[in-house]
């Protein structure tokens, strides 16, 4: 790999200076960086393009930043199977699972080729009013139903491969893949699952009863949740990306998509051992 995307959230106080390290690096290797929006303006050597222009251009993608900036640039990629790798600028980033301090050591493996891909499923999100499609879009942790303009509780029925499951009042839901179960869906109590299992979550925020769990479905199963009551608009998250208002009588249709995502890790990363330092397992004392 020699043509390599730099994503950076440029908002993070030591992004200059990370920025920097990445050119010398590249210059050092011969690597060809390319960089549009604001990553652009700290990096000038770069070669400087469009998003739209990214996919068809580079060999890899590295997002430095935190998981919002590698959902960024998943978004950017726009289905196109160009692999990902992030360096983490925060304290958190389970997709991020590079640390700053390897930055060189991972461009240096992009180089070489030196590197484990893991294939991560995402989810095709269909608005629907009326039963005709209003907007779609891809995500790769999670589809959100949330809280909006009040904080009443809502009714939302839930279909899975066509068979009614529940209605449930509540204050949201969350539909997330493996990747995205660290995410949202675990901070509203729902299962951690190994990323390349082929499944989906079902996770309802707030449930207003004492026996609901959460739903661990087939991935080839599409699910389907109707607004049957709110006396308020709700808002849909894609990613947390984007927000979108929805109401009464709407329907969004998720089912897996026909795209996935590359995401690349350095050959000593081990999943379990991210899990136990992001989280500090430090298991039974004996």
């Amino acid at each position: 790999m020699r043509r390599i995307a730099i994503i950076v959230n440029c908002g993070k106080a030591n992004a200059s200076a990370v920025i920097r390290r990445a050119e010398t690096c590249a210059g050092q290797l011969g690597l060809e960086l390319y960089t549009c929006d604001q990553t652009s303006t700290l990096l000038p050597s770069s070669i400087k393009v469009t998003p739209a222009e990214i996919p068809c251009l580079v060999d890899a993608v590295l997002a430095i930043g935190g998981d919002g900036t590698l959902l960024h640039a998943a978004r950017t990629l726009n289905g196109a199977d160009i692999p990902i790798i992030g360096v983490n600028l925060g304290s958190l980033g389970f997709m991020t699972s590079v640390p700053e301090e390897n930055l060189e050591k991972t461009m240096d493996a992009l180089r070489r080729d030196n590197v484990e891909p893991s294939r991560r499923t995402m989810l095709d999100c269909v608005l629907q009013h009326g039963g005709e499609e209003m907007e779609r879009w891809t995500a790769l942790n999670d589809i959100v139903v949330g809280w909006g303009s009040s904080s009443r509780i809502i009714t939302l029925d839930i279909a899975v491969d066509g068979q009614n499951v529940t209605r449930t009042m509540c204050d949201g839901l969350i539909v997330s893949t493996p990747t995205g179960s660290t995410g949202h869906s675990m901070s509203a109590g729902g299962p951690i699952v190994h990323p390349e299992t082929p499944a989906f979550l079902i996770t309802i925020i707030c449930p207003h009863t004492l026996s609901n769990r959460p739903l661990i479905i087939s991935d080839t199963n599409p699910v389907d949740v109707t607004v049957s009551s709110a006396e308020k608009s709700l808002l849909l998250a894609i990613d947390g990306q984007d927000r979108y208002q929805i109401n009464q009588g709407d329907c969004i249709h998720i089912e897996k998509a026909d795209t996935s995502l590359q995401l690349l890790h350095l050959p000593e990363y081990r999943y379990f051992d991210i899990l136990k330092h992001k989280l500090h397992w430090s298991g039974s004392v004996v």
